[in-house]
């Protein structure tokens, strides 16, 4: 377990996030103490994605066990760690990171990809992944996205500000899907979003510039006509049957 005197690894992190990052470390040391056996951080905040003052920081806090005491020590941290713009920490312990790499492969993988550990234990660099397993979890990820692209588009009964905002959800949550589809053809996965779209694209013969469009238009806020937004619509459940579709029809070894 980390003591309370080791010095946190924040070279290569942008200056935005280290002062938030301490906060988070020097609390956890000490409300959680023993129990806490290393923090990692993921995703955007590590690549050129992360917009400061806008995106969140994520993070994996790693402990020796899981119990009501560090849950309830971690949860009186959320309010505070919430204005720094750190979203609540996934709570892992080593066992449970080993035991669910087969349900949970394009998570970790995506962690693995975009990671790094400021304190203790690096849970992810040393995983190893079965390829029919997360081919399977792909699989199953993407047939679950047309199914909520549809209810999406029924709740929002004919609001396309509603649909709007299904489709931002979407883009988000194609990425990972995508990083692991290019790792299940054995592709370099890129970081950020935008190449991510773009390679997966041409890899993968589906148009993605509409999910690359959407993605942006968490920041972006353009104006969007209704017909904006039906052609936006079909063009990604387009793109997300097409990949269903491929995924259904891959093998690997």
């Amino acid at each position: 377990m980390p003591s309370t005197q080791d010095e946190l690894k924040l070279n290569g992190l942008s200056e935005s996030v280290r002062e938030p990052l301490t906060l988070l470390a020097d609390s956890l040391r000490a409300s959680v103490a023993q129990n806490l056996a290393g923090v990692t951080v993921v995703g955007s905040v590590l690549t050129d994605d992360y917009r400061p003052g806008t995106s969140d920081i994520n993070t994996v806090v790693l402990l020796g066990r899981h119990d009501t005491t560090a849950l309830g020590a971690i949860a009186a941290l959320a309010k505070p760690l919430r204005k720094k713009r750190i979203s609540p920490p996934l709570l892992m312990t080593t066992d449970y990171i080993e035991r669910s790499r087969d349900v949970f492969g394009v998570e970790f993988l995506d962690f693995q990809l975009n990671h790094q550990t400021i304190l203790g234990d690096d849970p992810f660099a040393a995983l190893t992944f079965e390829k029919a397993e997360v081919r399977l979890q792909c699989e199953r990820e993407l047939k679950a996205t047309l199914i909520r692209l549809r209810q999406g588009y029924i709740a929002a009964a004919g609001n396309n500000r509603l649909v709007r905002d299904v489709l931002i959800a979407t883009a988000k949550a194609l990425a990972p899907l995508l990083r692991a589809v290019l790792w299940l053809k054995d592709i370099d996965r890129p970081g950020t979003m935008a190449a991510t779209f773009q390679k997966a694209s041409s890899e993968l013969d589906v148009d993605l510039s509409t999910v690359e469009a959407a993605e942006r238009w968490r920041y972006e806020k353009p104006r969007l006509t209704d017909s904006d937004i039906g052609a936006a619509f079909e063009s990604i459940y387009a793109a997300t049957d097409k990949l269903a579709q491929t995924v259904d029809a891959m093998e690997v070894a």
